[in-house]
Order: structure tokens, then sequence, then C-alpha cells
């Protein structure tokens, strides 16, 4: 493998234009580079079509289907793939989304996170399975997933030798040598990062995107909640929940991510469309 151009995840884009190859020198740090939106979401459909799987007998929550609807829209948008190392714009070679969780919901309860793959290809149910089975291996008080394993040796060090190596393992970051076995784990090498808030009755917020990692999108969804709705010239009050979503402006345009966020849209006002596997996965340019 050719370090100067591939990594454990993902492979270097060669043919995108100048202008959008310079922009990852300009601003130089994720950091630099965050756009923010909102998105506001009528919930009448989404609590029909889980009440309408629920008699069914399968279980499907709103976890499952956004990151259902955020699989299949990065599937077909492979810009919203890419990120940026050492200021070169890669693609990314599978879709992965990190999520934090509470072990306990209290206070002091313990925290980690946990990292989906996808091939983009799956279907709701499939994509359920996966979310459920990663989260009932990480979530007993006492576990330790890969995450937690790292985070612990590496904490068992000095001080100053966690600083060297944590300086050290950046340096093999922007170099493409870092191990493979510590991408697979970090959360925060991912396509996408996902805070559930809705879980804890919080509302939605605008994260900060890791400048550590290669996170290119945060994605938070808030409490399900009532607001004036504007449909049709009149006013109504309606149950809604509200994204917000923080971007790295360096991955894709704004029109690009504008019209990405109305195929999150389409999908949410129409969940049976996830139901379906994707057949052609979207590959981006070379």
């Amino acid at each position: 493998m050719n370090i100067f151009t591939h990594r454990y995840d993902g492979r270097r884009l060669k043919t995108i234009s100048p202008f959008v190859k310079i922009i990852p020198y300009i601003m130089t740090k994720r950091s630099d580079a965050h756009v923010f939106s909102k998105m506001t979401i009528v919930t009448d459909t989404i609590n029909e079509y889980i009440k309408e799987k629920q008699k069914q007998g399968f279980k499907i929550t709103y976890l499952h289907l956004f990151i259902a609807v955020f699989v299949r829209v990065i599937a077909q948008r492979p810009q919203l793939n890419r990120f940026i190392m050492n200021n070169r714009i890669y693609a990314r070679n599978r879709i992965w989304i990190s999520l934090s969780i509470k072990r306990t919901l209290k206070d002091y309860g313990e925290e980690t996170t946990v990292k989906f793959t996808f091939t983009g290809h799956e279907n709701i149910y499939e994509i359920a399975k996966i979310i459920d089975k990663n989260i009932a291996e990480s979530i007993p008080v006492g576990t330790n997933n890969k995450v937690d394993k790292i985070a612990d040796r590496i904490m068992s060090l000095p001080n100053i030798i966690v600083k060297l190596l944590v300086g050290l393992l950046k340096q093999m970051d922007k170099l493409n040598i870092l191990p493979g076995s510590i991408i697979e784990a970090s959360p925060f090498h991912t396509t996408l990062f996902f805070t559930y808030l809705k879980s804890i009755k919080l509302d939605y917020v605008y994260h900060h995107i890791y400048d550590f990692g290669n996170t290119g999108i945060f994605i938070s969804l808030g409490k399900e909640k009532k607001i004036p709705v504007v449909e049709k010239d009149e006013i109504k009050i309606q149950k809604v929940c509200e994204i917000g979503a923080a971007i790295d402006e360096r991955i894709c345009d704004g029109l690009y991510f504008s019209n990405s966020l109305k195929l999150v849209k389409k999908y949410l006002e129409n969940p049976y469309l996830l139901e379906a596997n994707l057949e052609e996965v979207v590959q981006d340019v070379e």
C-alpha cells in the first residue's frame, strides 16, 4: 500500500480541482472549518412508523431510524464521507458512525463510545441489529470495549509518557501509518459522530468537530417537543424534534450539503424507503 495515497481507512483524492485541494491548506484545522445547520422534523410520520413496526414485532427506535437515514444518505452522497488529513482530502472506504453512551443514567455513571461499521447497502432492520448488538456488548457496567482498553493502557502510564504517546499517534495519523487496530477502535476516526440527546430529554446542540482524528460530521438529535410550525400559510402546534448538524466545510460545498439534507428529509418523511437494501453505493471520484 502506498502511504502517500492510501490509508487504512481511505484513499487520497487526486482528480478534484486545485481550488478544492488548496482549501485545507488555508483552513488547517477542523475547528477552523465548522459550519452549522439546524433541521426541524415533524415527528407524526416517524411515530406512526415506529408504532406500526412494533405491532409487526420489530423494535425500531428513533436511534435506529436516524442512523439508518444517515447511512443511506452517505451511501448515496459520497462527498459526505470524505475527510481531511495532513491538508489532503481523502475518500473513506466504509461508513463509520460513532455514538457516546452512558452505562447508567447517573451523574457519575460510566461513559464510553461505540462505533458502528456499515457498507451502505444495509436496510433499516439490518442496521437496527448492528446497533443493538454493539450497544449490548458495551453497555454493561464494568465492560471494557476496544476504546476503553486502549484508553486504560495509555492512562496507566506517567503523564509525560501519555503526552509523548498521544503526540506520536497524531504524527503517525498524519503520515498515514496509524495502525488499523487504532483506527478501528477510535471513535474520532469516523464518518459521523451522533449524539442521541433525545434519550435524556435534552434539546439539540451544535457540537464541535474534534481536531484529533478525522470526523467530518457531528449530528445532535434533540428531544421531542411541541412548537408552532407554518404549513400552507397556517400556524399549527406540532410535535417536532430538531437536529443540530456541524460539518467540516472542506469536505463538500454548501450546495452539496444542502441537497444532502433534503435527502435526509425525504427519508424521514417516508421511512419505508429504508426497508429495501440499497443496490448500489455511489463511489467518490478518483
